[in-house]
């Protein structure tokens, strides 16, 4: 396909595709797909190689949030029946945090739900970092609390972190819809404040809300202006009790199109896959390891994942191999730069920041859309023979162990 020819052209050199190219991934054909997944494995291999990035969530806060995102199941007035618990301790944390190191994750990221932190919530986190630091040499800390203030991202910098999570989500156009308690705006300005304070920007969407095929591009084109090193995709869980609960608006292709999409617009970032790989690319789950370079392992915030061995057993049987804490994730060109406080891709005119000041799916402090650390408590029921094009809904497992319980983790 001459398209896909000029995507992978522009993704080697760092060029913005057009518009219409992006839409053009997202409306391929199936009899497409394989050649689709495979020219976006020749953008993300000339950047990333084989290396695949192990993420692990640790939930220091859950439940019970003011903010109203439609997604979320720790929204305001959410019946789910998820784990809620106040702030862990920064012991508690840490070790929760090395279970996840000892299954081969790189990063640490601590979340926590609520609209955005107090300046005593920042430094109590400022502990829990130092704690998780001091036990596990080399490991990178991401901070995802919520909407920031200023002076708290330079806070949090100080205390040892590397990074920090807030996604857009959704497009500008169509953000009122999902939430009323805060804007896209708001969201766009923490992103800015955590790039302004050195640390490395995270910043991705959610897929399957309804949204359209200009939606995500929208989005996607966002998060390239705003210079994001990473880029979580995930995909909407729908779960009971919440108003997206009856939202079941993907396959399997659809989120490999979309996991291209993003790397076509985005070559040279760490394009991770999020909350609801599980639940929506199910046994594809291996294929789209050649488009993105990151998972989180293990468990996400409210809701299962596949036991963290199984993960580690199919990055092995894809054919690629956990990245180490002695490799740079980065492309030189963007870690360099992002070494020094600035943004990551600006070498070769290949993007710009995004204007003004300044992820269950994966969701908590009102920025993220992932999971926690925990395990499987309870055994998973037999899975259920569904009819093609059907819907999965058994697969939706909501967590119950991990941080917050007195049960193991599962990594």
């Amino acid at each position: 396909m001459d398209l896909l020819n000029t995507l992978v052209e522009k993704g080697l050199r760092r060029e913005l595709p057009t518009r219409e190219e992006a839409l053009a991934v997202l409306a391929t054909s199936d009899d497409e797909l394989l050649d689709v997944v495979a020219a976006a494995g020749k953008v993300r291999r000339q950047w990333f190689g084989r290396r695949v990035k192990l993420n692990y969530l640790v939930n220091l806060k859950s439940g019970l949030c003011p903010e109203d995102c439609s997604y979320c199941s720790q929204r305001l007035g959410s019946k789910a029946e998820i784990l809620k618990y106040t702030w862990l301790k920064p012991e508690e944390a840490s070790q929760a945090a090395a279970a996840g190191v000892a299954g081969g994750a790189k990063r640490v990221c601590l979340v926590a739900s609520g609209r955005g932190p107090t300046d005593r919530d920042v430094e109590r986190v400022g502990k829990t970092i130092a704690a998780i630091k001091e036990q596990n040499e080399g490991v990178e800390v991401c901070a995802c609390l919520g909407l920031l203030a200023d002076g708290q991202a330079e806070k949090l910098r100080d205390a040892g972190a590397d990074a920090y999570n807030h996604n857009l989500n959704t497009s500008e156009a169509t953000y009122g819809a999902i939430t009323k308690t805060h804007t896209y705006a708001d969201r766009v300005d923490t992103v800015q404040k955590a790039h302004a304070a050195g640390l490395s920007a995270c910043s991705g969407l959610i897929a399957g809300m309804g949204e359209s095929d200009e939606d995500l591009v929208d989005v996607v084109y966002s998060l390239r202006e705003l210079d994001s090193d990473s880029v979580p995709v995930n995909f909407l869980i729908p779960f009971e009790g919440t108003p997206l609960a009856k939202e079941w608006n993907l396959t399997p292709q659809r989120c490999l199109r979309i996991l291209a999409m993003v790397r076509f617009v985005c070559p040279d970032v760490e394009v991770r896959i999020a909350g609801g790989r599980e639940v929506h690319l199910r046994s594809m789950q291996p294929l789209a390891l050649n488009i993105a370079n990151s998972i989180f392992l293990g468990d996400y915030l409210t809701s299962e994942g596949q036991a963290g061995q199984a993960d580690l057993d199919m990055i092995a049987d894809a054919g690629f191999e956990v990245e180490g804490t002695g490799t740079t994730t980065l492309p030189a060109h963007r870690s360099e730069v992002a070494a020094g406080g600035g943004c990551g891709s600006h070498a070769g005119g290949a993007s710009v920041c995004g204007p003004g000041g300044q992820g269950d799916s994966v969701e908590a402090g009102c920025g993220s859309a992932c999971g926690g650390c925990s395990g499987h408590a309870e055994e998973a029921p037999a899975p259920v023979q569904a009819e093609a094009g059907e819907v999965r809904p058994d697969l939706v497992a909501v967590r119950r162990r991990g941080a917050g319980t007195d049960l193991a983790p599962n990594a």
